[in-house]
């Protein structure tokens, strides 16, 4: 039986049904974790925002917080998913944040925020990676060479394997510490 509780946060084509929460998953609940997945149908029109907290940052928000009505141990968010950064700062949860939106000020804010601890994950062929930013916010950060938004590489699917490989393992890691 568990003892802890994650809650996972999709991106917006990202959901947690493919493989880094499939993995970076079985890593949790093989650490404790009772696993808790959102689904949601993103807005087709719903943009980042670029300028402070706004619509994006809001619907995100409003569809993370009610899964937080239960305790909640760990947030973990893919991409879109990373605009929950004020609410796990607001609620001092851990968090991991994969392909987290660095470009995006609320993101970045909840980040600065946060008294919990939290990895980063991404890849430096994502235009949405700041890996010296990542490195500032937090010692906790994974940054993958030529890894794209998917956190794949180009070459043998081995290699994107072996990044899948990276990312479970610093979960464990991660996991054990915070």
């Amino acid at each position: 039986m568990a003892d802890r509780r994650v809650v996972l946060i999709p991106g917006r084509g990202y959901d947690t049904r493919f493989p880094l929460f499939v993995y970076a998953g079985e890593a949790l609940r093989r650490a404790g974790y009772a696993l808790h997945a959102v689904t949601w149908e993103v807005p087709e029109r719903l943009a980042p925002d670029r300028e402070g907290p706004g619509q994006a940052v809001e619907w995100v928000i409003d569809q993370v917080a009610p899964t937080l009505a239960e305790p909640t141990d760990l947030l973990v968010g893919k991409s879109l998913g990373s605009m929950a950064t004020p609410l796990a700062a607001d609620r001092r949860l851990p968090a991991v944040w994969l392909t987290p939106l660095l470009h995006v000020p609320a993101v970045v804010d909840g980040l600065r925020r946060a008294t919990a601890p939290f990895l980063l994950v991404g890849g430096t062929a994502d235009p949405s990676w700041d890996g010296s930013l990542a490195r500032r916010l937090t010692p906790h950060v994974v940054e993958i060479e030529q890894a794209d938004h998917a956190l794949m590489v180009p070459g043998p699917l081995a290699r994107s394997a072996e990044a899948l490989g990276r990312v479970c393992t610093a979960v464990e890691d991660f996991v054990r510490i915070s």
